[in-house]
């Protein structure tokens, strides 16, 4: 038995663009994968570190990586220096800052705005039960007649 006609199958052109396609599916497949799982996430997260390193302001409290916790004396054009202590400050890089904590009045402002988005869907979610409840009454009516 030779191989050598089922060699010559196998390794034929195809005729149509399809099949090749087909060949090329599963690799674009985890391709996209990727990138909605694994890429377009880490950009995103990337820009946030970058807009909070550039908002950085003097009295911001920080969290470096190595995990110093200080208030932000000054800010320079590449540098930014914290003091940990009375008479201790630090100079950092600015990408040295992992997180920025939040102020009692920037909390109280994000509760604030939490509690205006739960209202808000709240107030949509009860609206539209209203409304189903009105259309099934305009139904029941029509029916009756």
């Amino acid at each position: 038995m030779s191989f050598i006609p089922f060699l010559q199958q196998a390794g034929a052109p195809s005729a149509s663009g399809t099949a090749s396609l087909l060949t090329f599916l599963p690799v674009i497949f985890i391709f996209v994968i990727f990138y909605f799982f694994l890429i377009r996430p880490q950009n995103k997260k990337q820009k946030e570190t970058e807009k909070m390193i550039n908002a950085l302001k003097k009295g911001d409290k920080v969290i470096t990586i190595g995990g110093i916790h200080g208030v932000v004396s000054s800010v320079k054009e590449k540098t930014i220096i914290v003091k940990v202590d009375d008479n201790c400050k630090i100079e950092f890089n600015r990408t040295a800052i992992s997180s920025v904590e939040l102020s009692d009045e920037e909390k109280a402002k994000l509760a604030e705005a939490e509690a205006a988005k739960k209202a808000k869907k709240s107030k949509k979610s009860t609206d539209a039960e209203e409304s189903a409840e009105k259309a099934e009454k305009t139904d029941s009516a029509e029916e009756d007649k």
